[in-house]
This record gives structure tokens, sequence and C-alpha cells, in this order.
């Protein structure tokens, strides 16, 4: 396909901008003024068009294909949870802020209100902020709250915990946040080393994140006690919660004594996930740490019943994001709780692990299962089996891509060796994970029959086999197709 630059034609045009009201620039420095006109495309409305309606064409996504990418929950968006957000278009942001606006914006705002307090019984939690838009940021925000609540009783505290499994953004933001970080390795059962922990913990330690189920897919059987250890140390518990889709409506992470936790709504909740947002992390806390919560905050007025906005709170982190959030991403993961309910919602979770079991069964034989026990909503495979006849993880990644389908994640957790992490999410039939199971398979095979012709993979793709480490390294900037 041509760039769009090589389809201009000089002269042709798509719109007709009106005059200019806006006067002359005089009084800007001349080194910000332009010399020259910028380069723009010359296009019709029609050409321009078909060329991005083409290039969408090219794009795998949930809409198109299988979308199995292990530790993203790549679940359907339903498209009444579209509509449901367009309801919200016309109001602006600013309203609430308005002299009397809250009194014109009762509705969105009892939507935020009610949104956190659904969240908050789902996590067993007793307050959520919606500000973060994002997990990372979620994170980073749950752990600014962690380094409030030490501060406030005058701990002096350095380290966070975390699982050598971990996302990366969980040390990341601990870092971010002026904490060192303790990584405790992985037992040969799947989980945190349970007695590596004990003896890494001490005073000293702020908080404990974790993923429950892990990145293995796997339940902390020793959750609750490592919990108590953490607390005995006055140290907090975060939960990451990118995995709760395997948990949602059967675990409360509050009720296993998590005190901090952040909620993927582009995960757990239906909302669009991938191409770089729009994403939305709230944060849900318990008791003790709700006074440090980001401003502004909802809160309902018992004399007037009315939904206020409180923004004085001294103790408060600050703000973290404009408003209250990623507020479309907001309404589709409401909407998506009102439609299932709680039956639906523990429907969701174990469907989600009914499948991932299912494949890992279908699949055990022909790839190698670090990890055999029951998974919960992903399995973690290994293409060791492969690797002997010199066909990697990423090899098997390219053979999906000409199947048609997005390969699973690739080489996460670092701690598998070549690993597959595959998630079919509740969402996709047995027909579809049949089909996928097949193409798996029939991978397997032909690295064994003819592993040399992984090499060249894709063949099928308007783009064929790239240098990714040259890429990583040497990036450019491409724009506009």
């Amino acid at each position: 396909m041509q760039l769009i630059y090589e389809k201009s034609v000089s002269g042709r045009r798509g719109v007709m901008l009106p005059v200019s009201d806006v006067p002359a620039a005089a009084d800007l420095p001349q080194n910000l003024l332009r010399s020259e006109t910028a380069a723009l495309p010359e296009l019709s409305e029609l050409d321009m068009v078909r060329h991005f309606t083409n290039l969408s064409r090219r794009n795998f996504s949930v809409d198109t294909n299988f979308y199995p990418l292990g530790s993203c929950t790549m679940k359907y968006n339903a498209k009444v949870l579209e509509n449901a957000a367009n309801l919200f278009a016309p109001l602006h942001p600013l309203t609430a802020f308005l002299p009397g606006g809250a009194e014109l914006c009762q509705g969105a705002l009892g939507m935020l209100y009610d949104l956190g307090q659904m969240l908050a019984d789902i996590t067993g939690m007793d307050e959520v902020t919606t500000q973060p838009l994002a997990g990372a940021h979620g994170e980073m925000t749950g752990m600014l709250l962690v380094a409030a609540y030490h501060k406030a009783k005058g701990n002096k505290k350095k380290y966070v915990v975390v699982p050598d499994s971990s996302h990366g953004t969980n040390p990341a933001s601990a870092a971010m946040v002026g904490y060192e970080i303790i990584t405790i390795p992985t037992a040969p059962y799947g989980d945190m080393d349970l007695e590596l922990f004990k003896q890494a913990m001490n005073g000293e330690v702020a908080a404990v994140m974790m993923t429950c189920p892990n990145t293995l897919g796997l339940f902390n059987p020793y959750i609750k006690e490592i919990a108590d250890i953490a607390h005995s140390h006055d140290a907090l518990m975060y939960y990451d919660g990118a995995n709760l889709n395997a948990i949602m409506g059967k675990v409360r992470p509050g009720d296993v004594g998590f005190d901090v936790v952040h909620v993927n709504l582009h995960k757990t909740f239906g909302t669009p996930h991938g191409g770089g947002g729009p994403g939305s992390g709230p944060v849900g806390v318990k008791k003790s740490l709700i006074p440090f919560l980001p401003m502004p905050r909802i809160i309902h007025d018992e004399v007037s019943g009315k939904l206020q906005i409180q923004t004085d709170n001294p103790l408060s982190i600050g703000r973290t994001a404009n408003f209250f959030g990623n507020f479309g991403v907001m309404v589709k993961a409401y909407t998506y709780m009102i439609m299932l309910g709680r039956e639906g919602l523990i429907q969701v979770s174990e469907q989600a692990v009914l499948n991932a079991n299912y494949m890992k069964e279908k699949l055990k034989g022909y790839f190698d299962l670090p990890y055999s026990q029951t998974c919960m909503h992903e399995v973690v495979f290994s293409a060791s089996k492969q690797l002997a006849q010199g066909v990697h993880a990423i090899d098997i990644a390219k053979f999906l891509i000409d199947k048609g389908y997005h390969p699973p994640t690739v080489y996460f957790p670092l701690i598998v060796k070549e690993a597959i992490m595959i998630e079919p999410t509740e969402t996709e039939s047995k027909a579809t994970m049949d089909a996928f199971i097949g193409v798996m398979i029939e991978a397997a095979r032909q690295a064994e029959a003819d592993p040399d012709s992984f090499a060249a993979m894709p063949v099928t793709m308007p783009v064929t086999r790239l240098d990714e480490t040259r890429a990583a390294r040497s990036q450019t900037v491409c724009c506009l197709g």
C-alpha cells in the first residue's frame, strides 16, 4: 500500500476551511513562526477515507480475530457499551466544577459514585477513586497512597517486595515513588517462595505487590498467610488487578488481606483494550487509606441527599488525572456490570477459567507445561520442546499470524523459558477455541517435520519477517501509514 504522502496530488482538496478570523500572530517570536507552508498531503476526502479504511483492514482486533493475548484479557467489547457512552457525550467535563454545576450533572456524578461503590464491593475495598487512567497509572497512584500512609504514621519504610513473576510495571511503579525493590523467586509449585518471603520481610518493607492469580495463571494458596506476615511488619498489601477476571465474584482481594487494589476496567469490565488506550485503572483502598485518596472526590451529602464534589483535603496525595478519570471508559464498565448483574459477573469468571483449562488439557501433549496444576484464566506453555528443533516461541507466533490469529503473549513471564501465555477469555466459543487448538497442534507438528519453514513466516501479511532486535534498537518514527 502506498504511503499517504505518496498518494498526494498537488491542488487536490478534501476540505475547504473558512477564512481565518484570528488576528495575525504579530506578537509571536519569529523563531516560533513557520518560514514556509507545512508539507501536508493533498487528497480528496474519499482518497483519505479509503486509505485509512484499508489500513484498518490489515489490523488484528477482537472484532476480526481471536486474540488470546495472555495477561491482557482481550475480551469482546459489546457495542451496546459504546451506545451507553454516547449518551453522555454532550456533557462538558467542566460542568460539575462551575458554581452550582453539580446540580446540573447529578446523573453523571451518580454513575461515577455508583461505579465506585460496585468496584469497592467486588474487590472488598471501602472506597474507590476513578481518577487513574490505566493500570500502571493505578499502580503509581496506589503506591503514592502507600507512601502517604506510612509518612502520616511516621514509619521509616524503604522497600517494596515483589515476586519475580510480577508485571514489570510493579517494581517500576514502586521505584518511581522512591522505594527499593526486593524480588522473591518463584518456588517449584509456581508461586512466590513462601520461606524466602518470610526471610525477606522486615520492618522497613512498605508494601508487598502481588498479582493473584499470578502471571502463571495460578492462585496462591498461601495468600492469606502472606498478608498476615506483611501486616505484622506494618506493611501494606497491594493487589495488581490485571487478573481479576479469573476471580471476580468468587474471591474479593480485600477479604484475603489486600489493602490497596487497582482494577483494569479495560481488561475485566468489557471496555476497549489495545492500541495504547483508552484505559482506566480505578484504585480501591481500605478504610485506613481513605484520607489520602486523590482529590476531587464525589461524596454523598446526607443533608441535601445530593452528590457533592470535595476538593479540599490536606492529607490527599493530590490530583492524579483531570476530573474523575477516563469518563467514557467508565460508562462502558458501569453498563457492563449493570447488564450482567451479580450472577452474570460470577459466570464470566467461571467461563474464563473453564476455557483456559480446556486449552491447557488439549495442548499439553504438544507443548511443554511447566506448571501442570489446574490454572485459572490463563495457561502458560513453553516452546522448549520445539526449541530442540530450532523453533522458538516467536516462530510459533509468526506461524499463527499466517493462519489469521493474533499470537498469544510470548517470552512472558520471564521465568518460563520460551513462554507462550494463552488467555482465551470467557467470550470465545468452544468452536473458536477448537479451531485455534487445531492450528497450535499444526504448528507443533510442522516444527517436528519442517522446522526450517518457520524462518520466513509470516508470508501472507503485508509486512513479512522483521528484524525485531534491530527494530527495538534503531527506532524511527513513521506516521500516517
